[in-house]
């Protein structure tokens, strides 16, 4: 593996050209305007991307194909390269998963970047964070119900859930239920960018496994389950960053408010059409909505 050890307008150009992108897929790809890489590209050596924009490119160069990154030795030379054994091993996306202090639950850290926001793929920067790989369970759930005496979902009988719904994610939780979990465990409900982020990874994936269709990798209405399934049922549905139940099985609530009393839901439900379980797609309620179709998960900062 090769990389570069600080970009100039020369180095993007040539990954550019190695990629057989033009100027606006490659800004595209990168999520930045055509107009940087063309500034970029005609400073040549006296140009500095900033080190969020080294940070993609690095990232654009490692995950490209040999032959990809034959041309790019080709045009850029061998004293702008790096070798393996002089830079740093790049982990692959995904393999940074940790166990929470608190909880022990599961969570994949996404690392800072831009990324491809809303349905209109703005580019947007976010710190780096970790977020829940799954939403939480019932199981999870009664255990803060335990600690702190919260009022139990409206489907468990006698106090607790039904025995084989322990590993489906928790539902008939309000916003304020949600919150109250996540501050007694010590995180967050994530915000609505940072949820997208975790689900369609930094080239704007228009699903967490890729751009192609497949209803079959989610639970939505079309696959005629009606009810929740255990939060590891779609394992072929995962994002990039390893993080699962992205799309369908129940809404998730963020902490994003779009108007007082009202806050965005992501990832559509078991009761969705497939259409609405797109990562990018907007909806909200408000935060007394308490339904069998909605959860959530937490994140906290790295």
């Amino acid at each position: 593996m090769t990389t570069i050890e600080r970009w100039s307008g020369v180095e993007v150009r040539a990954l550019r050209e190695a990629m057989r992108m033009s100027l606006r897929e490659f800004a595209a790809h990168l999520g930045v305007s055509e107009r940087m890489i063309s500034k970029w590209e005609a400073g040549r050596e006296n140009i500095r991307p900033r080190p969020v924009n080294q940070a993609a490119l690095d990232t654009c160069l490692t995950r490209s194909d040999a032959d990809t990154r034959a041309r790019f030795s080709r045009l850029i030379g061998t004293d702008a390269l790096l070798t393996a054994g002089e830079a740093e091993a790049v982990k692959p996306i995904g393999s940074d998963h940790v166990r929470h202090s608190v909880d022990g639950s599961l969570m994949a850290l996404v690392e800072g970047s831009v990324f491809q926001a809303g349905p209109g793929n703005t580019p947007l920067w976010l710190p780096s964070y970790y977020i829940d790989v799954y939403p939480v369970s019932n199981q999870e759930y009664a255990q803060f119900v335990a600690a702190t005496g919260a009022h139990t979902p409206r489907h468990w009988t006698g106090g607790t859930f039904p025995a084989d719904l322990a590993e489906h994610p928790v539902v008939f939780v309000t916003w304020p239920d949600a919150v109250a979990y996540a501050e007694w465990v010590g995180k967050a409900l994530p915000t609505s960018q940072q949820w997208e982020k975790a689900a369609r990874g930094t080239r704007g994936s228009i699903y967490p496994w890729g751009d192609q269709a497949t209803p079959a990798k989610c639970n939505v209405r079309e696959n005629g389950i009606g009810n929740t399934t255990p939060r590891d049922c779609y394992m072929s549905g995962g994002s990039t960053y390893g993080v699962h139940d992205l799309c369908g099985n129940v809404w998730e609530w963020c902490s994003t408010e779009t108007s007082p009393g009202r806050y965005e839901l992501k990832g559509g439900a078991w009761t969705s059409p497939f259409v609405r379980a797109t990562p990018s797609s907007f909806n909200d309620a408000a935060a007394s909505m308490c339904d069998d179709d909605t959860g959530f998960r937490c994140a906290v900062p790295a």
